[in-house]
């Protein structure tokens, strides 16, 4: 498999669990309760599975590899993804502030919540777009299949630091509880 064939496969799972906090957040927005411990499930989805693994895969590995080959990284198509992936951060941050004042019973944390996760949303759905028809087909242009190959061993090696054991099936089975909940 392509290395970037790998990244737009984990995309898939980004967009299922940014349809599962729209959800979520529109819940909230309508009044309607819901589970502190589903919110801490998604922050924790967005933390380790979004964060540490996939987004770790792309600065740790492919994006120098395409700095490597050419692809600038000032003023180019991956300083750009590295500033969004920032961004995402600190909407994760906020979010994490609302989900705390939330679970903790302060009402002040519902706009909050729902303002970080539409703000996120709205981030990742642009950002997926642009790694999957923009810069991953600049990859592909210029990496080679050695390349690739050696991507994709080094992203298993990543996925294994960011997802140690069985965390990796544990993450799928949150998503799925998750989305069966959320996003029907």
């Amino acid at each position: 498999m392509k290395a970037t064939q790998h990244l737009i496969t984990e995309h898939e799972s980004v967009l299922q669990m940014l349809d599962i906090l729209k959800s979520a957040a529109s819940k909230l927005s309508s009044g309607d309760k819901v589970p502190p411990a589903d919110l801490e499930a998604m922050l924790d989805f967005l933390k380790v599975f979004v964060d540490r693994c996939h987004h770790g895969k792309e600065e740790q590995v492919l994006f120098p590899k395409l700095m490597d080959s050419g692809i600038p990284n000032e003023g180019g198509p991956v300083g750009m993804m590295l500033f969004e992936h920032v961004k995402g951060r600190g909407y994760i941050g906020g979010l994490g502030s609302g989900v705390a004042k939330y679970k903790s019973g302060d009402a002040s944390g519902i706009p909050e919540i729902i303002e970080n996760i539409n703000e996120y949303a709205e981030l990742l759905y642009a950002h997926i777009y642009k790694e999957n028809n923009i810069l991953y087909k600049m990859a592909d242009v210029h990496l080679t299949a050695g390349d690739q190959e050696e991507l994709f061993e080094a992203f298993k090696k990543t996925e294994a630091e960011a997802l140690p054991g069985v965390m990796g099936q544990v993450y799928r089975q949150i998503l799925e509880r998750l989305r069966l909940k959320y996003a029907g």
